[in-house]
């Protein structure tokens, strides 16, 4: 959506982190080459689907836009002669699909924009630089103190997110970074109450916190200015990665990753904690952690973009929690993503997938506790611990901190019931999607089961053996008939009160 476009009341602005799926239904020869047809999904909704056409040198430009990742992609290779063979183009087809496969399935290509243009570009065709650009300079004409350096492209998964590195004419050698972000689908904040909560960030001044400068918010965008950190973040630190280069070359397949020292572990994961306890104690909801977004400070750590909750922009790990019932509160998705965190502060990366519930290389026995509270089996169906029970498990609790005094943020009760009513919106809307994929689910594996060949055999053993007890049946109903019609002669059937009543003259002929 274009920050120049006006949500309307009850709208649901379109959440990017839902998955779109993508299966080549058919091909078609034209003049000199060949197009595939394909059927893309947006989540589980079967009328939430689209096609687009696309041609081999579309994917070969695909192809070519994800190389910066270092991942090979199983792209079919080109072929000049013979292309437009029938067995060559069924072949194709197969190798295309395993393509997109490779690539939907990936939850950092599948989130980026240069794939969701490829399959969605109806929703995707905005140049959102260009916008960003457009609402930066509109702000700088007002405020001549600051000075754009450069944009920072590409440097974050958010698609209508865009960064730029700006100074303050006043303070020269200090750098900043501004940041323009779309309002997403769950803000459930009037306007009047956004302002009013925007204004209490920039207001804090905790260890825990990544401080907000400053920040302005309109009907549909907000633009924010927070110190730069020239080590960028802690998943900058872990992938041994430069800070300013593209999240998709940094991320996606890093060399040198490599997971910390348990002392680290547990400082930071205590630090990490106490942010968390602190949002919470004061009303405020996150649902954003995870190693980007948090930045290591003279040996603190520090929560970054702590406004995304409110602004209502969806959760970069969204797609695993909708698929768990029991992750159903914003303190739930805390854990739930700070477990992945742990998990990457452990082994150098995020977990493939959950549940987990194998921690390979012999950890540390209450790391491995705290990693199965939070992504085990057991825990995706039994529900998560609060924060406060994770900083009292044994691999936090005996942690110093620097600050010992007692934080707290001081919410007003007007505001603090807004973002009450918020935090619930939230969730409805988050219980309301697990609910639409559980039934999806449910009727998936019901349709499965009904179309597996045990099934079918045990249809067709179930039918033969009817036809076999019906085929019994007509023939003892015409025994006894006839053994009726030979006792009484031609004339009308008995009419004894013993006797069976006589067939309806509309479903049988008279004798």
């Amino acid at each position: 959506m274009s920050s120049r476009e006006k949500p309307t009341p009850g709208r649901l602005l379109l959440d990017d982190t839902v998955p779109l799926a993508a299966v080549i239904e058919a091909s078609q020869n034209l003049q000199s080459h060949t197009e595939y047809i394909v059927r893309v999904q947006r989540g589980v909704a079967s009328e939430n689907s689209w096609q687009v056409i696309r041609r081999y040198s579309d994917f070969d430009v695909l192809n070519s836009s994800l190389m910066v990742c270092g991942i090979s992609l199983p792209l079919p290779p080109k072929k000049l002669i013979g292309n437009m063979d029938r067995e060559f183009i069924a072949e194709r087809q197969r190798g295309l699909q395993a393509f997109l496969d490779s690539i939907t399935q990936h939850p950092l290509l599948s989130s980026s924009l240069i794939v969701k243009k490829f399959l969605d570009p109806n929703n995707y065709s905005a140049n959102y630089t260009e916008i960003a650009l457009q609402q930066v300079s509109m702000f700088f004409r007002s405020d001549l103190k600051w000075e754009v350096l450069e944009p920072l492209r590409d440097n974050g998964w958010r698609i209508r997110k865009k960064y730029f590195l700006i100074k303050n004419k006043e303070q020269p050698k200090e750098r900043f970074l501004l940041s323009w972000v779309d309002l997403g689908p769950d803000k459930f904040l009037s306007d009047k109450d956004l302002q009013s909560a925007m204004k209490l960030l920039t207001s804090l001044s905790t260890p825990y916190l990544c401080p907000l400068l400053f920040s302005s918010t309109s009907e549909s965008s907000a633009l924010l200015i927070r110190p730069f950190s020239e080590r960028g973040s802690l998943r900058d630190h872990i992938c041994k990665v430069k800070p300013r280069e593209s999240y998709l070359k940094k991320y996606c397949n890093p060399k040198k990753s490599q997971g910390l020292e348990l002392q680290h572990i547990k400082l930071y994961g205590r630090q990490i904690l106490e942010g968390l306890k602190l949002l919470h104690d004061g009303g405020l909801f996150f649902g954003h952690l995870h190693a980007s977004n948090v930045i290591v400070d003279d040996g603190v750590c520090r929560l970054a973009d702590v406004e995304n909750g409110i602004l209502g922009v969806p959760s970069a790990l969204r797609p695993a929690f909708t698929q768990l019932r029991k992750i159903n509160t914003t303190e739930s998705i805390d854990v739930f993503c700070f477990g992945h965190l742990l998990h990457e502060m452990m082994y150098g990366r995020p977990p493939d997938g959950v549940p987990v519930d194998q921690y390979p290389d012999d950890p540390p026995a209450a790391v491995v506790s705290v990693l199965q509270s939070t992504l085990s089996t057991e825990a995706c169906k039994s529900g998560m611990p609060s924060v406060a029970q994770l900083i009292r498990t044994p691999l936090f609790a005996d942690v110093p901190l620097r600050h010992s005094e007692k934080l707290q943020i001081k919410v007003p009760s007007r505001l603090r019931e807004a973002l009450r009513a918020a935090k619930e919106g939230l969730e409805r809307r988050l219980q309301e999607e697990q609910r639409m994929i559980h039934q999806h689910r449910r009727l998936t594996r019901a349709q499965s089961h009904h179309g597996s060949e045990g099934e079918r055999k045990k249809r067709k053993s179930l039918a033969r053996k009817k036809s076999r007890q019906s085929a019994y049946e007509n023939e003892e109903d015409v025994s006894v008939r006839n053994n009726n019609n030979s006792g009484s002669g031609a004339s009308s059937p008995p009419t004894c009160p013993s006797s069976p009543t006589p067939p309806s003259t509309t479903e049988h002929a008279p004798f």
